[in-house]
């Protein structure tokens, strides 16, 4: 019999393997060839120096929108706001980064801090409404998105800018970009914050798994009347959840504005980290560690996708189709499982 662990390794794997196998039979279909595809595949995302620090600036900020939408998932909360809160933390990043004049370890803490705290308010507001009135998150997160978009947008144009679509550049004392990690990544815009994105992965792994405090939110999670029979303020960590998530979601969109870019332009549309990261979290099994790998993997494709079409012909929209693919997988895991467990008893 399979164990719970092995079938959450198991999934996974087998999901991202049936994902890369449908999308080689979609490019056979279409005329394109597939060994050809991934390997410009692999190439754009691990290439040369330059593409591996690109991919890495693009794990970054998944890694905080997997964790953020996951922490949400291990209390029984979807958060689908992780988009929203990306650019509020991006916009209170890059406002703190070019109206602040402090010294380097005061005014870097400062802005991703003020990221953080503009996240968690984002995700304070859908946290509230559950946990007091039973508003369902779902419905009040997908709305702040579009608040978030149209509201940072119009606080670029009208208070930080006058009517432009770009921010000044950020001080240097609040940017994560060093000058000999572009050096040695052939001047990408890989930044510290990876350090950062695993550092958060660690602490919120200990805090989910090894606290008083992850227990009861683990235990919200799978039942909240079980949890306020047992004497836990469901409320309390429903409220709690949510704004620990919208605040890791605020760092990711800090990685934005302080590491990649520097600056914030105003927005025509979503940027997508945000809800990449639903899709990394269900990937990663809602796990810190399996979070890393997932946004690794999804980083890769992300990135290696912009080699496709030079490197052999591959429209690289099709990386969307295997991605799209791969969490198809995932959501019919119980279709593995019983896969699995068929192959099981045939083997006996």
């Amino acid at each position: 019999m399979f164990t719970n662990r092995m079938f959450n390794i198991l999934v996974p794997v087998i999901s991202v393997l049936l994902g890369l196998l449908a999308g080689a039979i979609i490019m056979l279909s279409f005329g394109y060839n597939p060994i050809s595809g991934y390997i410009a595949l692999w190439n754009g995302a691990f290439g040369d120096w330059y593409f591996f620090g690109e991919t890495i600036r693009q794990v970054t900020p998944y890694i905080f929108t997997g964790l953020a939408v996951a922490f949400a998932f291990r209390s029984g909360l979807f958060n689908i706001g992780a988009e929203g809160q990306v650019l509020v933390g991006w916009l209170a990043a890059v406002w703190i980064g070019t109206t602040v004049d402090a010294p380097m370890f005061i005014h870097l803490p400062l802005a991703i801090l003020a990221a953080f705290l503009a996240g968690a308010f984002w995700g304070f507001i859908p946290g509230i409404l559950k946990a007091k009135l039973g508003v369902h998150e779902v419905i009040v997160t997908i709305m702040l998105n579009y608040i978030a978009l149209y509201s940072t947008n119009a606080i670029i144009r009208s208070v930080l800018t006058d009517r432009e679509d770009t921010t000044d550049k950020i001080s240097e004392s609040a940017s994560l970009s060093a000058d000999w990690i572009m050096q040695l990544t052939a001047y990408s815009r890989m930044h510290y914050g990876i350090l950062l994105a695993l550092l958060v992965a660690v602490l919120i792994w200990f805090l989910i798994d090894k606290t008083t405090l992850g227990y009861e939110i683990r235990s919200v999670g799978y039942n909240q009347h079980a949890s306020r029979y047992a004497g836990m303020n469901v409320g309390k960590n429903i409220i709690f959840a949510m704004v620990i998530s919208g605040g890791i979601a605020g760092l990711g969109g800090a990685m934005e504005g302080l590491g990649t870019f520097g600056y914030m332009p105003a927005h025509s549309g979503f940027t997508n980290i945000g809800f990449d990261g639903i899709a990394v979290a269900l990937l990663g099994g809602n796990t810190a560690l399996g979070v890393v790998i997932a946004a690794f993997l999804f980083g890769t494709l992300k990135i290696g996708a912009l080699n496709m079409p030079t490197g052999a012909g591959v429209p690289s929209e099709l990386v969307e189709i295997v991605i799209a693919l791969i969490i198809f997988f995932v959501a019919s895991s119980f279709v593995i499982r019983w896969m699995l467990l068929r192959l099981k008893k045939e083997g006996k």
